[in-house]
């Protein structure tokens, strides 16, 4: 059974041809999701629906027949799952977007700019996403182990569902750390508030960002689309403004 609509973004659609298209996205894309969308009904007429959480809860859902016709994943490793599980249609998965990791805080003064508050002793907690499905939480676990500081901060740790649920609980204050999405704090390729450390990304396995068309969106031609103009200037444009790489 669906979750409910954490966000539900309905475009006015006209035109004969126009057509709706359901779409699952990973937390970390919620703001430019916004965008995306926005540019995608203007440049085709379609309409997108979407529904966002961490790749892993998706994953459940869409596997437990959710109607979602797209899957934009936080990872590359679902989308290809669901297509040796039947549920995604071969061919169609490619990768959108390279995510960055951020550990970032609502005080404009807590994180330093090579993030050595992390080498410190730990003071208030350090927010992330739960890595067993969320990856960018999985990153989050991997760079305190090779940083060799996740002992320090294993009892300091909360987790957040999705990492839209650790952003929130560093901007309520109730976490003075946390590691999020660089496009959760970033626009317009500049950090919009509080003070961050972009992870080197070698300190974490690429977050490479699959899509892929699902089962129920094969006769849908908003839903193919959609994965199409995922490929366009338009798109990445957004993406970039975000943080995201290619």
């Amino acid at each position: 059974m669906v979750r409910p609509l954490l966000w539900a973004l309905l475009l006015a659609a006209g035109g004969a041809g126009a057509a709706q298209v359901q779409v699952a996205v990973a937390a970390n894309l919620a703001a430019p999701m916004q965008k995306i969308a926005a540019g995608f009904a203007r440049a085709s007429g379609h309409e997108a629906v979407v529904v966002l959480g961490s790749t892993g809860k998706l994953h459940a859902q869409i596997r437990n027949g959710a109607p979602f016709e797209v899957l934009l994943a936080a990872d590359a490793e679902t989308p290809a799952k669901l297509e040796q599980e039947g549920l995604a249609v071969p061919g169609t998965r490619f990768t959108y977007a390279i995510g960055r990791l951020v550990l970032w805080s609502a005080d404009a003064a807590a994180v330093d700019p090579q993030g050595q508050v992390l080498r410190q002793p730990p003071r208030g907690n350090l927010a992330i996403a739960d890595p067993r499905v969320a990856p960018y939480g999985a990153a989050a676990m991997e760079t305190l182990a090779r940083l060799g500081v996740l002992a320090a901060w294993q009892a300091h740790l909360v987790q957040g569902e999705n990492i839209a649920q650790a952003y929130q609980f560093v901007a309520t204050g109730n976490a003075t750390l946390g590691f999020v999405a660089l496009a959760q704090v970033m626009a317009d390729g500049a950090i919009a508030r509080g003070s961050a450390w972009i992870v080197p990304p070698q300190l974490h396995a690429p977050l490479k960002q699959d899509v892929v068309l699902l089962k129920p969106g094969r006769a849908n031609p908003a839903a193919m689309a959609l994965i199409d103009y995922l490929k366009t200037d338009a798109a990445r444009t957004t993406l970039r403004g975000y943080g995201y790489v290619f």
